[in-house]
């Protein structure tokens, strides 16, 4: 049975309902980098958990509380990266979205340090039955 590497277990403790939840998954100057022209209002920089914390928020009110987030897999890449691949389901605007995004994670001295998200924006996934479709 292979170990687990050490940063995708630190990564499996985050929770993004509950951000506060282990402040000391963070570096103190994390950085969250959000790319998306389809979101000019949220696209940009969050510095330390709090900047996370109000992306997620901004997130939640643009999406009227339907933003999710489900994970289809995890890949460390050395001692320092990790990519994630996740879709991302919402109702915007009152139309259902799916869309695959990656998140490339630098993870320093046992703490997250920076973070860049990056969605698909010219792809999405059909409508599937799910909460944000509710």
């Amino acid at each position: 049975m292979l170990q687990e590497h050490p940063n995708v277990a630190l990564l499996k403790q985050l929770d993004p309902k509950d951000l506060s939840r282990d402040p000391n998954l963070f570096a103190p100057n994390f950085v969250w980098h959000f790319f998306n022209p389809h979101l000019p209002e949220v696209q940009g920089d969050y510095v330390g958990l709090e900047g996370l914390q109000y992306f997620f928020e901004t997130l939640e009110a643009i999406t009227q509380g339907t933003f999710e987030v489900e994970p289809i897999s995890i890949t460390p890449i050395g001692d320092e990266l990790l990519v994630t691949h996740v879709q991302d389901r919402m109702t915007l605007d009152g139309r259902f979205v799916a869309l695959d995004a990656v998140v490339v994670w630098r993870i320093v001295d046992g703490c997250i340090a920076e973070a860049w998200d990056i969605p698909s924006v010219y792809t999405e996934h059909p409508q599937t039955a799910t909460r944000a479709a509710a």
